[in-house]
């Protein structure tokens, strides 16, 4: 059985954009369980506000770098480790650019792949999917999240390539999300119950072929 880890933010948590949180029939890493099957094990590693490498002020615990060696130590022998995050990077706080947002997913990737699991696991270093995120919606600024505005619209749109380079350079595999989903009209960042369906499917395809 082959372990795959879901480690993201919200949209990998399930937030439903009405409010609370999508059930198990609907989480896109519940899904991939159901379309990959017995042979997976899919772990749901997802966590509203969650970005790559930053201490967020006004919510604690949202550093993905800090949060990553827990979760690496949890589940080991991991066999797919996949990364999906960058959106609340483009949150007005941090004041990141894209290329430093870009940093950030190398700095994942790094650890990830010179991370000490442990004598018993030398030759088991996971292989690593990065998911690039959905777009923000155009419309964020008068939605209830304050902490985005146009510029997280704009850095949205620039991470794609960007993390495709990372994959690149870092031999690790690269899916872009916002060519398969996107967000909610009715809160601007969160996916609809198709956008969870959709994104699993093309997920699934990705961690077979890997």
């Amino acid at each position: 059985m082959k372990t795959v880890v879901c480690y993201g933010d919200s949209n990998t948590f399930g937030s439903n954009p009405h409010g609370g949180r999508w059930g198990l029939d609907v989480r896109w890493p519940r899904v991939l369980q159901k379309l990959l099957g017995d042979d997976y094990y899919v772990v749901e590693e997802g966590l509203g506000g969650r970005n790559t490498v930053f201490d967020d002020p006004l919510e604690s615990e949202r550093n993905g770098l800090t949060g990553l060696p827990y979760v690496l130590k949890t589940h080991k022998p991991i066999d797919i480790l996949i990364l999906s995050l960058g959106t609340n990077d483009t949150k007005v706080q941090f004041c990141a650019s894209s290329y430093v947002i870009m940093a950030g997913m190398e700095k994942l990737v790094s650890l990830v792949q010179h991370f000490d699991y442990g004598p018993a696991y030398f030759d088991r270093i996971p292989r690593i999917l990065i998911i690039s995120p959905i777009h923000v919606g155009e419309d964020v600024m008068h939605s209830p999240f304050k902490t985005f505005d146009e510029t997280s619209v704009a850095k949205s749109k620039e991470l794609a390539p960007l993390f495709k380079q990372v994959a690149k350079t870092t031999h690790t595999e690269f899916l872009d999300a916002a060519l398969y989903a996107e967000p909610s009209d009715f809160d601007q960042l969160h996916l609809e119950k198709e956008g969870h369906l959709k994104l699993a499917e093309v997920i699934a395809e990705k961690v077979r072929n890997m």
